[in-house]
């Protein structure tokens, strides 16, 4: 196994993939290296002298600029590097992508729904208008277990704490992102859960809902009924039966709808498990498929790679809205554009925002960027969409499978348990991890490492995904609680 790798012929640095002690040497670029100091696996090596100011080049862009002389052999890493990014940039649409050549699409066991959607998972679900009734929700969640039949995959609530005293935005957040989960394929049929004195109560759901089928969704308001529990665990039998009806039968794979997100990054995500995911986006959009990324500020520093891929100046006009917008509203609550990488990203050998978004944006492959989507909206176009969210974990996860997504696919360095409410496939940038924590790690990239070719891998994964569709094979995240439903939140709170 090489001891490091140099990822673009433009880069000045190069990922250790093993730790280099300090005295130990490299070969790159036809010389030997010596290491300076420790630089342990998924740091950066310097390969060459590096002056303060001039810029440390990875993936063939810049990630930061030295905040000091960087000699050859040194360890380069937040003590040494600081970030280019700052306030708004203007930008110039200059398109730079090709169309994916169709393929074939393959076929996975699927649920078609009566408005011609397919889902992947066959539940029933319990969605509360305000977390004045989580508890109640989670009650008859637990007294309906005694009506799940073998059609049916499960009887879930998504409990979260708003739906009340909220304004503005806030609140049309919260009734998209509802109406988005009351809307989705994966469930056969929901009951919504209101209390009744609420702002976004149920009447004010229904308008976000738009046109629905009375005997997929019900609704119950627990301050008109005497015994709600009792009372919604009889409307809950009526939602099963009906759910239980459905099937599963062969769908194309071009009905497949996959968010794409990342979260406890490492050095070796970048070159790993966000290529991977990259290339099985290309291939599932070539079967005329739909990936969905998010989490923009992950993208920045890296958003005119994804402007130059939008397939109209529309599109890119949207994409910089986006970007803009975001960084807006950090500048509204004056905080650093580039606050992240989080601990862990750094602890991994993430340096810069910069350096993350440069990995981030390779979950989208190389396909045009086809529509960007506002917090909330469903997906409209196939192929490549931009999604708003922001880099959290559970609220991104959940954003994408308001939107549409059937499933997530998850890539990770570090490692997480945690899921939402559609399976969250978690991939590993690493081969320690996935051996580690065989009950987070779905799917391990960290082959690539040891020489396995990226098409032989993305072939892989591929068929992973569709077992899981198929319902075949589970997400690991699905053996765990994950009711919990987290909702973007900007503004204030009566």
């Amino acid at each position: 196994m090489e001891k490091i790798l140099k990822i673009n012929p433009r880069d000045n640095v190069a990922v250790a993939l093993q730790d280099l002690p300090a005295g130990s040497s490299v070969q790159a670029d036809g010389q030997t290296i010596f290491v300076k100091t420790k630089v342990a696996a998924g740091h950066k090596l310097a390969l060459q002298p590096i002056a303060r100011g001039d810029c440390i080049v990875k993936y063939g862009y810049p990630i930061g600029i030295a905040a000091c002389s960087i000699a050859q052999g040194d360890w380069v890493h937040t003590h040494n590097v600081q970030t280019r990014l700052g306030d708004l940039l203007e930008y110039a649409y200059a398109p730079d992508f090709e169309q994916p050549k169709p393929e074939p699409p393959k076929t996975f066991l699927g649920y078609r729904r009566k408005n011609g959607k397919v889902g992947i998972r066959n539940e029933v679900w319990i969605i509360p208008t305000v977390g004045c009734v989580n508890a109640v929700a989670k009650q008859i969640e637990k007294e309906s277990q005694k009506f799940l039949t073998p059609t049916l995959d499960g009887i879930y609530c998504y409990n979260h704490p708003y739906g009340c005293s909220q304004l503005s935005q806030d609140k049309l957040n919260t009734e998209s992102v509802l109406a988005g989960l009351v809307n989705h394929p994966n469930a056969g049929a929901v009951l919504v859960l209101g209390l009744g004195c609420e702002n976004s109560n149920v009447e004010e759901l229904k308008k976000a809902l738009g046109t629905y089928d009375p005997d997929r969704v019900k609704f119950l308001v627990c301050q008109e009924h005497e015994s709600e529990v009792e009372d919604a665990v009889q409307v809950m039998q009526k939602l099963c039966t009906y759910a239980a009806q459905f099937r599963r039968e062969p769908c194309s794979a071009d009905q497949l709808v996959v968010g794409l997100k990342c979260g406890g990054s490492d050095g070796f995500s970048g070159i790993t498990a966000n290529p991977l995911v990259g290339a099985f986006s290309d291939r599932l959009i070539a079967q005329g498929g739909t990936a969905v990324l998010t989490e923009v500020p992950e993208m920045f520093g890296a958003e005119t790679i994804l402007m130059n891929r939008c397939s109209s100046k529309a599109v890119f006009c949207k994409t910089v809205d986006l970007i803009n917008d975001f960084k807006k509203y950090f500048m509204r609550y004056h905080q650093k554009i580039d606050s992240n990488p989080s601990p862990g990203n750094k602890a991994g050998g993430i340096t810069t925002l910069e350096e993350k978004s440069l990995g981030c944006v390779q979950k989208g492959g190389t396909a045009p960027v086809n529509d960007v989507l506002a917090y909330g909206h469903p997906v409209c176009q196939k192929g490549l969409n931009l999604l708003q969210g922001p880099g959290n974990d559970l609220v991104a996860a959940a954003a994408l499978a308001v939107s549409g997504a059937h499933l997530v696919l998850f890539t990770t360095g570090r490692g997480t348990p945690f899921g939402c409410p559609v399976p969250t496939v978690k991939i590993s940038s690493n081969s320690s991890l996935a051996r580690r924590k065989t009950g987070w790690i779905d799917f391990n990239a960290g082959t690539l490492l040891a020489g396995e070719p990226l098409p032989q891998l993305s072939e892989k994964l591929f068929d992973f995904v569709l077992e899981v569709a198929s319902g075949t094979r589970q997400a690991k995240s699905e053996a765990f609680d994950k009711s919990a439903l987290a909702i973007f939140k900007d503004g204030v709170t009566l």
